[in-house]
């Protein structure tokens, strides 16, 4: 998300089985079922040793020992295709899962074809589970051997589906698809809870003072939050991110006098804060934490810092973290991208401050006067991922897009006028830009402090951004409102879902096509991927923005030369209405990407080192 100069202006076959997590509410178990789990093995035949029962089968040939393909064990198998004309071979079993269960399906597969072609997808099998397509393979997956498919079905715990698998042959070249070994083996869940992420609807209100010069701020900080999860939730976690920044023996961000909770020791290098609720939270309920607040700006033109009389006051305010199905999401900080992974939330933010200075700040602000020589701004904002301000004796000027969005730029000293309003006129029309492919802006004004001195180039919080004087810079961050403030990603573990989303979206608002831009691809290594995490990127820095925002980028131009552009526009529209407020995942964009299309993706996405 931190756009610097380098960074910013850079130019196997998919298994998503995560979708049915994401699509199956009420499917997943409380912990007495999890320990309740009796592991078992729930699909029948599989090995086809023992006939053609319980499978239902399109065709007497296709369960069959006969000569021309072998079996992966035993003499009999499952044999799709292979008939070199138009044809379509199916098989399919109906199963149980038990609730509680963790679930996994496994198969062996092997595909032969007489395809010559490195890049289309003539001839496809698909395994189903119920309505949802777990995996999609094809001619280009051919093998010399079986391959062994693994695919996590928990999502269908407590559930009667048909296992189902087909194979479609187009009109010439054989494609065989050889199945053996069906197994769903189910285990005790080994997860803490559900894969509901909670806490869930933070509410945050916030009242701080401070000093007269705006690097120190003393107050209070309440959060209201509902467990959304099936498991009773025992602690909470606040982030003080803003810690990386200091010592654990000289914090800038202290907590101190918690109510609703008792505070436990801080953890990952003091960013974390577990504080244990009086009483487990039961799926549904709410409860409110307070807690007093201090903060100290230190040193530095930074996201958070002050450089000169401008402090800029990014990722202070303490938010509660993630926790799912893997548990607490406690990632470290990383000052090479971000960790930042937040549940979308409202704030009301208090800002008492000297008169002289001003605050932009995320949401919709209002000033009323405080006591002597000193001005209270109110702001508000709803369904935002974190809130963030910058003080100083800011050089102001305002206006409104055309699509009627109210925009403030905020100067620090040393920019010209012409500049700042360069950079009004270009968050106008980014703004605009960007709501008309992804839909309408929906945070109330937008604010953009502007320092030269940034190291980083630029960098997001919702409904405020910090920026350099750069076009291409401000369009990337304003781009970010939608691709992390309003479609929300795992920034930590899949930085590519804002990143490279947001670079392309930038390049569309600034009209490049991005031509042959994957041409210039070359990996470092086999574990270099596109999806890789921020545990990757910050041991492979150099290759960060490089494989992140420029091969990211590059890769959704060619998802869009390959599906086409109105089927790639409605995508990326469809797909952040349906994640609005919410979180993507890169196991759903792929779904969504090949709902979209007839073409098959597989291919695509190993090309692409798209993993996931």
């Amino acid at each position: 998300m931190r756009s610097t100069p380098h960074k910013a202006f850079a130019t196997s076959a998919s298994v998503i089985a995560a979708l049915a997590a994401a699509l199956l509410p009420g499917s997943t178990a409380s912990a007495a079922e999890q320990a309740a789990c009796t592991p078992a093995q729930v699909v029948t035949n599989g090995g086809f040793e023992s006939g053609t029962s319980p499978w239902t089968q399109s065709s007497t040939s296709v369960i069959t020992s006969r000569s021309g393909q072998t079996a992966h064990g035993g003499s009999s198998f499952a044999w799709l295709d292979g008939t070199g004309s138009t044809h379509t071979d199916s098989l399919s079993q109906s199963v149980s899962i038990p609730s509680g269960c963790a679930a996994t399906l496994t198969f062996w597969l092997h595909i032969d074809t007489a395809e010559t072609t490195s890049s289309t997808a003539y001839d496809k099998f698909t395994a189903k589970i119920g309505s949802t397509t777990l995996a999609t393979y094809s001619n280009l997956d051919k093998n010399t051997g079986f391959v062994k498919k693994s695919i996590d079905v928990s999502a269908f715990a407590g559930q009667t589906v048909t296992v189902a698998f087909s194979g479609t042959e187009d009109s010439s070249l054989q494609t065989s698809f050889v199945l053996d070994d069906v197994a769903l083996d189910t285990s005790a869940a080994t997860t803490p809870g559900d894969s509901t992420r909670t806490p869930a609807a933070p509410s945050y209100t916030v009242s701080l003072t401070s000093n007269s010069t705006g690097t120190g701020w003393t107050g209070h900080e309440s959060v209201t939050f509902t467990n959304a999860s099936s498991t009773a939730l025992s602690e909470i976690y606040l982030r003080l991110w803003d810690n990386y920044h200091g010592t654990c023996s000289a914090p800038p961000i202290t907590v101190s006098n918690v109510t609703g909770g008792t505070a436990g020791a801080l953890s990952v290098a003091c960013t974390a804060l577990e504080i244990a609720l009086p009483t487990p939270l039961a799926q549904g309920q709410s409860t409110t934490v307070g807690f007093d607040l201090g903060i100290t700006v230190p040193s530095g033109a930074d996201r958070f810092g002050y450089d000169g009389s401008f402090s800029m006051i990014g990722n202070a305010l303490p938010v509660l973290a993630v926790q799912d199905g893997s548990g607490w999401h406690l990632d470290p900080y990383t000052n090479n991208g971000e960790s930042f992974y937040s549940l979308a939330a409202d704030f009301k933010v208090t800002l008492d401050h000297p008169t002289s200075i001003l605050v932009p700040a995320t949401g919709t602000s209002t000033d009323t006067p405080g006591s002597s020589g000193r001005t209270v701004t109110t702001a508000t904002a709803s369904k935002v991922r974190d809130f963030a301000w910058a003080a100083g004796p800011f050089t102001k000027i305002s206006g409104t897009s055309p699509g009627g969005v109210p925009i403030n730029i905020y100067s620090v000293s040393g920019i010209s006028s012409s500049s700042a309003q360069s950079m009004l006129t270009t968050a106008k029309s980014a703004v605009d830009a960007h709501a008309g492919r992804f839909g309408a802006y929906p945070y109330g004004e937008l604010d953009a402090v502007i320092d030269n001195n940034f190291w980083f180039g630029g960098m997001e919080y919702p409904g405020f951004v910090l920026d350099l004087v750069s076009t291409t810079a401000l369009t990337h961050e304003i781009g970010h409102q939608w691709w992390y403030g309003i479609v929300g990603d795992d920034e930590y573990n899949s930085p590519w879902l804002d990143e490279a989303f947001t670079d392309y979206a930038t390049d569309l608002a600034l009209g490049s096509t991005g031509t042959n831009c994957w041409n210039s691809v070359s990996w470092a290594s086999s574990a270099e991927n596109i999806t890789n995490s921020m545990a990757y990127w910050d041991a492979h820095s150099s290759r960060y923005s490089t494989v992140v925002y420029g091969y990211g980028k590059c890769a959704l131009h060619d998802l869009r030369r390959l599906i086409g552009d109105t089927a790639m526009t409605n995508l990326l529209k469809s797909y952040a209405s349906a994640h609005w407020y919410g979180v993507s995942t890169t196991a759903e964009f792929k779904a969504a990407a090949q709902a979209a299309t007839s073409t098959d993706l597989t291919s695509f996405w190993t090309t692409h080192r798209i993993v996931g």
